[in-house]
């Protein structure tokens, strides 16, 4: 006999981090949002943990060329979640309470397109995106999140992740992998990450090392040469001593066949790093600001050299499950730093000022840690 399903209480109004003066100036602050309500074929999640990417500090500044989230009525931001599923729609068959489950950038796709069929369902037209492009229900800065159930994340083959590293992995270390995926290396050849000391960029580096490819960082600090070269790098190019282009250009013996841009500051001089590497690539990932850090493209090395420039978006639901099972395997060590919700724009800020070096920020959803600390 199966045991039966866990029942929860589901208070009206949980707390959730919201975004005040949406800008330059932003600030999070915590208060009390109502539970968003399900319909039949939804889910809904309490989460225990939520990332901090970077794309939600860009969603509070309002600094990307996209609609601001006080125009969409956007209150919480956030993406990236883990916790378990409380309560399921009346015509839900395929998950259950009790489940543990996954909170992503996709709220949903159409699973019908070309996109969808081929395993690509980030591409759909139809997608419908988390946080900041839908209303204030779907941001994971809250306690509970609603998901649909054909594109719920089901945390069922990451025992022993928890859910503070499960978050993360739903954005930004899955969105690294799809990247270098994507890309095609094989083993032996050079990946060059700069700004790799960085939250997602040290996730590729041990990602790709990982996949038997050369990662080589290029990055400023002591903290972050030795969290690079400890993690998986081979070299760590220190870009304030000297020319990092042509010092990366030695190191790989005429340059990187592939360079994979999470720091926006690198597209300007990207190109430079793949020297006359026949075939390399540039992988862009990090969405900069409008306006700003572009690439000044002369096409005559992309023909005489066959090289190539090419953007990935977020991951499927397919590589999703692939970070999760290197998260398993040892292969990706994230080790955030969890925090409270007291502490929610104080993270927010270091994030956003650039006072991090490989951290990966996660926010323990607790209501009791709330009330004892904050």
């Amino acid at each position: 006999m199966s045991e039966p399903a866990p029942t929860f209480d589901i208070p009206k109004e949980c707390w959730g981090g919201v975004v005040k003066n949406e800008g330059p100036d932003f600030y999070v602050e915590v208060e009390k949002v109502p539970v968003p309500e399900i319909g039949p074929q939804d889910v809904l999640i309490k989460l225990n943990a939520t990332g901090i990417c970077l794309s939600d500090i860009h969603f509070m500044l309002a600094d990307w060329n996209l609609p601001k989230m006080s125009e969409l009525g956007t209150k919480c931001a956030g993406h990236e979640g883990a916790g378990v599923i409380v309560k399921v729609g009346e015509a839900v068959k395929t998950l259950k309470v009790g489940q543990r489950a996954g909170f992503k950038p996709i709220q949903n796709v159409c699973h019908t397109c070309e996109y969808c069929k081929t395993g690509r369902e980030t591409y759909c037209l139809k997608a419908v995106f988390t946080g900041a492009f839908c209303d204030g229900t779907y941001g994971s800065y809250k306690q509970y999140v609603v998901s649909p159930e054909n594109y719920t994340t089901a945390l069922t083959i990451s025992q022993g992740v928890s859910d503070h590293v499960a978050g993360p992995v739903m954005c930004s270390a899955s969105t690294i992998y799809s990247s270098i995926k994507e890309s095609g290396l094989q083993p032996g050849q050079w990946a060059v990450f700069p700004g790799g000391g960085g939250g997602v960029g040290i996730q590729g580096v041990q990602l790709a090392a990982a996949m038997g490819i050369r990662p080589i960082v290029v990055d400023t600090g002591e903290e972050r040469r030795k969290l690079a070269l400890g993690l998986g790098a081979e070299h760590f190019v220190e870009f304030k001593n000297g020319d990092p282009v042509k010092e990366v250009v030695e190191l790989t013996g005429g340059g990187a066949h592939g360079v994979f841009v999470t720091a926006v500051q690198s597209y300007p001089i990207a190109l430079g790093y793949l020297g006359a590497r026949a075939g390399a690539q540039i992988m862009c990932i990090g969405l900069p600001p409008r306006g700003k850090y572009h690439i000044d493209l002369d096409p005559t090395p992309l023909i005489f050299r066959n090289q190539s420039i090419k953007g990935t978006l977020v991951a499927s639901l397919a590589d999703i499950d692939a970070t999760l099972d290197f998260a398993k395997r040892g292969k990706l060590r994230l080790e955030p730093t969890v925090v409270g919700l007291s502490q929610f724009n104080e993270a927010v800020q270091k994030l956003k000022n650039g006072q991090v070096a490989g951290y990966v920020f996660v926010f323990a959803l607790g209501l009791q840690e709330h009330k004892d600390n904050g």
